[in-house]
């Protein structure tokens, strides 16, 4: 291919492409690079292509360059990956790039395809805001399907709060001087009671709270209890056997407490609803080291999963439930691969009832520096 040829073929490449030799420095900068960077081909040839990159890139590629040429280890050559780079009014912004190499008789040449990776990074921004939405909304919608219940056990604590205080003021009334212990005990019953209700409430609320995904060291045992007694919230009068397993030797996890809590509540309630009016209402909650995976799994004494509702489980508006929107266990098996990990069903039947199973990866790291553990929520 003649050299005018190859040059019309680079100037109408959609995506730019660089040449440069084993210094860095640039011998081909098609058309599409001008756009890109906003340079000019004859202010960028003969220029080092680390003018292109931000400045705690460039320091580190000539090493990059001089690593490669003594070890023959590739750090990006051969394969494709999203980097930063700088326009000429020194806007960072993400680019696709992949670099391949050739043998010339002028010597080892570096050859570079970029494309501008904006249009994608706003749109996976845009995804993540949805999803962070639709997260949102279905523990919402799971407080809302949940609000009879939850008016009946703030009612409970309120309620007796009000009775103590009215006693201890009947008592005040009818004595004289100071208050007699057995005042002093009603109205710390009447603490105790006020103090649960704020618990219930202050649940609900870090239940609810719209906020970025944070992964921090989390109680397994905690995480646990906390959805059980919100799941719970109601049932008390159904006479459901709760049977809690943690194997001693879980370790904390890596993970959003939040999001984690939603998938065990979603859990917990779908079972506490298949057992009630049964003959045994029981829910067995466990929790175990598997290989690198942690391992939580919600069965209950229920009828199982008829076969024909297995494809279409975990599907969004797919409940056959009367209220709600169907998006539970979509977004629980949602959550748990964005975390690495995996929701599945073992359908159960003939006697046995169905076993959920959150799978959680052990190695996970926490999104900032965590020195003190969390409790779940």
């Amino acid at each position: 291919m003649s050299e005018a040829r190859l040059l019309s073929v680079l100037d109408t490449a959609v995506d730019g492409i660089i040449v440069a030799d084993e210094t860095g420095c640039i011998l081909v900068y098609n058309k599409a690079c001008e756009k890109l960077f906003g340079y000019a081909a004859t202010e960028m040839i003969g220029r080092n292509v680390k003018a292109i990159m931000p400045a705690h890139f460039a320091r580190e590629h000539d090493s990059y360059i001089s690593n490669y040429l003594t070890s023959g280890e590739p750090k990006i050559i051969g394969i494709g990956r999203r980097v930063e780079a700088q326009h000429r009014d020194g806007t960072v912004f993400p680019v696709e790039l992949s670099v391949g190499e050739a043998m010339t008789p002028q010597g080892r040449q570096f050859i570079g395809i970029l494309r501008d990776d904006r249009p994608r990074a706003a749109y996976e921004e845009r995804v993540a805001e949805l999803q962070a939405e639709l997260v949102h909304m279905a523990r919402v919608t799971a407080l809302d399907e949940m609000g009879s219940a939850i008016a009946h056990e703030l009612n409970q604590p309120l309620t007796a709060a009000m009775l103590y205080l009215q006693a201890a003021t009947r008592r005040l009334k009818a004595g004289e001087g100071e208050p007699d212990q057995l005042v002093i005990d009603v109205i710390a019953k009447a603490m105790r009671e006020a103090e649960r209700a704020a618990s219930i409430i202050q649940r609900m609320r870090n239940f609810i709270e719209k906020r970025e995904p944070n992964r921090r060291w989390s109680s397994v045992a905690a995480l646990i209890d906390e959805a059980l007694e919100l799941a719970l919230v109601g049932a008390k009068g159904r006479n459901i056997e709760v049977v809690r397993r943690i194997d001693p030797a879980v370790p904390q996890i890596a993970v959003d407490p939040i999001q984690i809590e939603q998938i065990l509540v979603n859990l917990m309630r779908n079972a506490a609803e298949v057992v009630a009016g049964r003959e045994q209402r029981r829910i067995e909650i466990g929790a175990v080291v598997d290989g690198d995976r942690l391992r939580i799994s919600v069965r209950d004494s229920g009828p199982g999963i008829p076969q024909d509702k297995l494809p279409d489980l975990f599907k969004a508006f797919s409940s056959s439930k009367s209220s709600g929107l169907g998006l539970g266990l979509a977004i629980s098996k949602s959550i748990a691969q964005n975390h690495g990990g995996e929701l599945s069903v073992e359908p159960g039947g003939h006697g046995h009832g169905a076993c959920f199973r959150l799978d959680l990866p052990l190695d996970a790291e926490p999104t900032a520096d965590e020195n003190v553990s969390d409790g779940g929520s």
